[in-house]
């Protein structure tokens, strides 16, 4: 694997758990998180998202938020986690009661889900990814290409991370632990913080297990969590130590 879109090739699609969040009742095996991904992609070309330009997604432990991320990633494009607000981003992604929020470049566009949204110019996740082409063209990706954006600070230039950055420190996490398939990784940090994308997502994904998206009640078999954060896995790491 040398570039994130690597993680949802047509060879890897099968019967086994790929993401679970048990707080909306959904799980995606891998036959359906690739083509989920995939119609992403498609949906995001549409929409205007090309090589090196970012869409903007809010830090909500979503699938949605999940899909984008591997939706950009697909066409060399970066994400950026957090709260809406004024941001240099092509789209905006946020669930319907926040989608507001974005301040974006002329040109920019936003996406709602968790409901389609009241207002008409605002594109709704859901409906639109849904009728997507469930395939997607080869595009080539540079690994070096920066696929994550991260705030370091007011006054700290952002933090940049390339495919082959995330990668690496998720082949770690995975190795480190030992996970696999049937394997589930709680993800209970932040999107927002880097270490959480790659040993929460990534990590997962390039051991063929699974993302879980936790709710009170659900226990993965591993964590990744905030500094000082405590929760009933048996497995912790904190994100701030991923990348």
């Amino acid at each position: 694997m040398d570039a994130l879109g690597d993680l949802v090739t047509r060879d890897r699609r099968s019967d086994d758990p790929a993401l679970l969040a048990p707080r909306e009742r959904r799980a995606y095996d891998y036959r359906r998180f690739c083509t989920t991904a995939w119609k992403t992609g498609n949906f995001w070309r549409r929409r205007g998202l090309h090589a090196d330009a970012t869409v903007a997604v809010a830090d909500d432990p979503e699938p949605e938020a999940v899909f984008a991320f591997l939706g950009a990633a697909l066409l060399g494009a970066r994400t950026r986690f957090g709260a809406p607000g004024e941001v240099d981003a092509r789209i905006g992604v946020a669930p319907r009661g926040a989608v507001d929020g974005y301040d974006l470049p002329p040109g920019g566009q936003r996406v709602a889900y968790a409901g389609p949204p009241d207002d008409p110019s605002v594109a709704h996740f859901e409906r639109d990814i849904w009728s997507e082409n469930p395939a997607f063209p080869e595009t080539p990706v540079d690994p070096e290409s920066v696929a994550l954006v991260a705030a370091d600070g007011d006054d700290a230039p952002d933090r940049e991370y390339s495919h082959a950055d995330l990668l690496s420190a998720a082949r770690t996490v995975a190795g480190d632990w030992g996970i696999g398939p049937g394997d589930e990784v709680a993800v209970r940090a932040p999107l927002a913080d880097p270490g959480a994308i790659a040993a929460g997502v990534v990590a997962p994904l390039v051991a063929g297990a699974a993302i879980l998206l936790p709710d009170d009640e659900a226990v993965g078999d591993y964590a990744v969590v905030e500094d000082g954060g405590d929760p009933p896995e048996s497995r912790t790491v904190a994100a701030s130590t991923v990348t």
